[in-house]
């Protein structure tokens, strides 16, 4: 049996997984399907982790997290999660993708979330193929060319930024006058001479052929269209709670969730299922940031470190 599983290898999970092997458990498992970092891998620029001062992609920052905590003893399962469980005898089941299952003295879920669909006729076609959540990972595909990018919030912006030092011209399409992001990425983005704000507007529709992405149509607040030859569009609305291995086999949550589908904890990151921890974006009022992931995977950690020992 685990001492603890951890499900999600992001910010949060990999924090805890060094929390818990370092404060003595010592068969704990992370359970991630690809290679540990999360969301922030995707990241072009990292500049407000504090005590890293030099700027950084996100796997560069993420790839120094694994290692330390594998150091530790942490073990990394690359398999997926499908559910996990409460038994009557207090332990938890980890039912695996494979039809197999692991026994854990405590849970932590740390699952994150992921970029939300924009809901724009064509995109789900051409995901791939000229549509895009990651910058990073697809931005060389359109060096010297012009792009769109959908959002108005801080990966919106920061991304458009990225993108406007490989392509010709960003197009960075809101459908508000005004920006969500930090005051100072605003203003960089204001400044940038490549990047041409297009507000007030939505895109329509997503149009190619077989080799992909071509064309966009935008329609303003007027009811003004607007087509845009361009061979890439990037999508920053938002995330999705990935909450899925909370439900039981009849569709319901195992522990209290907010209406947003977070799961509610308190500040030691528990739920009201004990032994089963939340920590990270997956968390009610979570701020979305990787220092305060980090955080809520040490003390999820520390939690259940305590259970633990109090079972005894």
């Amino acid at each position: 049996m685990l001492d603890l599983a951890i499900i999600g290898g992001g910010p949060a999970g990999l924090s805890a997984g060094l929390y818990a092997t370092r404060g003595g458990l010592k068969n704990v498992v992370m359970f991630e399907m690809g290679m540990p970092g999360g969301q922030i891998t995707s990241s072009s620029e990292i500049e407000n982790y504090p005590g890293v001062a030099d700027k950084m992609d996100g796997i560069s920052f993420m790839s120094a997290w694994q290692e330390q905590c594998f150091r530790f003893g942490l073990k990394h399962e690359m398999i997926k999660v499908k559910r996990v469980a409460k038994k009557q005898n207090g332990e938890f089941e980890i039912f695996l993708e494979n039809g197999k299952s692991e026994l854990a003295k405590a849970v932590i879920v740390a699952t994150g979330s992921a970029p939300r669909k924009a809901g724009i006729k064509g995109e789900d076609e051409f995901f791939g193929k000229g549509v895009s959540t990651c910058a990073t990972c697809d931005g060389f595909f359109y060096k010297g060319k012009e792009v769109a990018v959908v959002g108005g919030g801080d990966t919106a912006l920061e991304e458009s930024l990225y993108l406007a030092n490989i392509c010709s011209k960003v197009y960075l399409i809101h459908r508000r006058d005004s920006f969500r992001a930090v005051p100072s990425t605003t203003e960089k983005v204001k400044k940038n001479k490549k990047i041409e704000l297009i507000t007030n507007s939505v895109v329509n529709e997503i149009k190619g052929d077989n080799s992909g992405v071509c064309e966009i149509v935008i329609k303003n607040k007027n009811g003004e269209i607007r087509n845009l030859k361009v061979p890439g569009i990037f999508t920053f609305i938002g995330l999705d709670v990935r909450n899925d291995i909370l439900k039981d086999e009849n569709g319901e949550f195992i522990c209290e969730m907010n209406e947003n589908g977070q799961v509610v904890v308190n500040l030691k990151m528990q739920t009201n299922v004990p032994g089963l921890f939340a920590a990270g974006d997956i968390r009610q009022d979570a701020p979305k940031q990787v220092v305060c992931s980090a955080g809520d995977g040490a003390i999820a950690a520390l939690s259940a470190i305590n259970y633990i020992e109090n079972q005894h």
